[in-house]
């Protein structure tokens, strides 16, 4: 077994929680560890947010120049054009290798050790010592995993864990990475299905659909609540599902999965009524992708002594019960961040958590993350945005608000690059201040920004009124929904 070493920080998971933390604790003057069991970058970098852009660019440079080519003067044969898959999925990977080895890059420019193996927890901080973590060699998948043996052992003042979320499994259907996949399967499948169905209508569920669809395949989406993308306004939702509908993407809306029974040429899913199981489908397809969410990821992480304090599958932390949490876990030396910690599991929210916890680690006085300024984003085309309330969120907590709705179709911008689908909605409480914004259309991960300054800057309607927006943009969109909740829109 190695020496064992000290650090002032030991940082458990490379991904844009562990990694940004583990950089900002360096900056501070902290000795920093990352224990990272697979890549740098985490499930973010190498399996989530970026390669799936890259796919879904892709998708959109397909569809536009296929089946939009012709509206601009650009003829194509779609019969003449051909599709090569393993570039398709080669430049997705390509990219994360990149990526990968700039994060080593940063971790060697701040002197950061990079532990590689798996971690487990064997103490927090008491006055016997400081906290202990135990390195092994890393074995299991990508959904589960645990370590073997024991190569070092490495004490530190604090341990900080960002070890995110995994997938969440069918209790029924187990992933096989072949027939029944997840998101990680779907990123590196060896050629296009024919037919897929995918279970659940939530930003991973529609990213993918919009892909696979994109180039050709039969996709079906089975979802159990009334509409897609759940968590989304109303209106979002149903100008989506509007969208994808006519893009040739199928929905079973109020279904749920009761069974997935595979065979030589795929698998049959069950599905039923959620109202009423008498009334039952079933839905053949080569390959079914389970996209219902995802779980802390504590595989092997802690030792069954140490006693840290989870709830419904996530590392409890004070991060819900303090106006400026600290993000201690029960055990004292212990921190975590990010998708492990419980929702919202967005890689920017880690991010900024990590930053957050190590600087009062430091004792520094910092606003920490503002969680009711959180943008949410769908990667499809049209995209979508989102950030603070909804107008089902208003309702129920019987808040007093305005809406102001603008749509694309009546855009200047918007019509001189085709992109005239959707709409944005800003809503508003009693005194015109930003409380929610959604957007449906193209760029909206980008045109969200806006509206999350205004909401964090406590801002009202007024001043996005009287910000001058240059023309002719899609941010003037903003401005018209903005107008809209004076009823003073000018182009609508």
């Amino acid at each position: 077994m190695a020496e064992t070493k000290h650090y002032d920080l030991i940082v458990i998971g490379g991904g844009p929680g562990g990694y940004v933390g583990a950089i900002r604790a360096a900056q501070m003057g902290m000795k920093v560890a990352c224990i990272e069991r697979d890549k740098l970058g985490g499930v973010c970098l190498n399996w989530g947010c970026i390669p799936t852009k890259a796919l879904l660019h892709n998708a959109e440079v397909y569809m536009e120049a296929i089946r939009h080519g012709a509206d601009l003067g650009i003829e194509i044969d779609p019969k003449a054009v051909k599709l090569n898959w393993e570039k398709v999925i080669g430049r997705s990977r390509g990219i994360t290798t990149q990526l990968n080895s700039g994060i080593a890059f940063l971790f060697k420019k701040n002197k950061i050790d990079h532990i590689q193996g798996h971690a487990r927890i064997l103490s927090g901080k008491t006055a016997a010592g400081p906290c202990k973590v135990q390195v092994g060699k890393a074995v299991g998948t990508y959904y589960a995993g645990t370590g073997e043996g024991a190569d070092q052992v490495v004490t530190a003042d604090r341990i900080l864990i960002a070890t995110g979320a995994a997938p969440r499994q069918l209790p029924f259907a187990a992933n096989d990475g072949k027939v029944i996949i997840g998101s990680a399967d779907a990123m590196t499948l060896p050629k296009r299905p024919e037919s897929m169905v995918i279970i659940g209508s939530g930003a991973i569920g529609m990213e993918f659909a919009y892909f696979y669809n994109a180039f050709g395949t039969k996709v079906t989406v089975i979802e159990m609540q009334d509409r897609i993308l759940p968590v989304e306004d109303d209106d979002i939702s149903a100008a989506a599902l509007k969208s994808f509908t006519a893009q040739g993407i199928q929905f079973r809306l109020g279904q749920v999965t009761k069974a997935i029974d595979k065979g030589a040429n795929g698998a049959t899913v069950t599905i039923v009524d959620a109202k009423d199981e008498k009334k039952s489908e079933k839905l053949d397809a080569e390959v079914v992708l389970v996209a219902i969410g995802v779980q802390g990821r504590t595989d092997g992480l802690f030792d069954p002594a140490l006693g840290i304090r989870m709830e419904k599958g996530h590392v409890w932390t004070d991060f819900k019960d303090k106006p400026r949490p600290t993000y201690q876990t029960s055990v004292p030396g212990i921190y975590a961040i990010g998708d492990v910690i419980g929702p919202p599991w967005l890689a920017h929210v880690a991010s900024e958590e990590a930053v957050a916890c190590v600087e009062r680690m430091k004792g520094h006085d910092v606003p920490g993350v503002n969680y009711a300024a959180i943008p949410g984003c769908t990667y499809c085309n049209p995209q979508v945005a989102s950030v603070g309330m909804t107008e089902r969120d208003a309702k129920a907590k019987g808040i007093q608000y305005k809406v102001g709705k603008y749509p694309f179709k009546a855009h200047g911008k918007a019509i001189a690059v085709g992109a005239t689908e959707g709409l944005v909605k800003i809503i508003v409480g009693q005194y015109g201040e930003i409380i929610g914004g959604h957007i449906f259309g193209t760029d909206a991960s980008e045109l969200i920004g806006e509206i999350c300054l205004g909401i964090a800057m406590e801002g009202l309607a007024e001043d996005i009124i009287h910000t001058v927006h240059a023309h002719p943009t899609m941010h003037e969109a903003i401005h018209e929904a903005a107008l809209a909740t004076e009823g003073r829109v000018i182009h609508g």
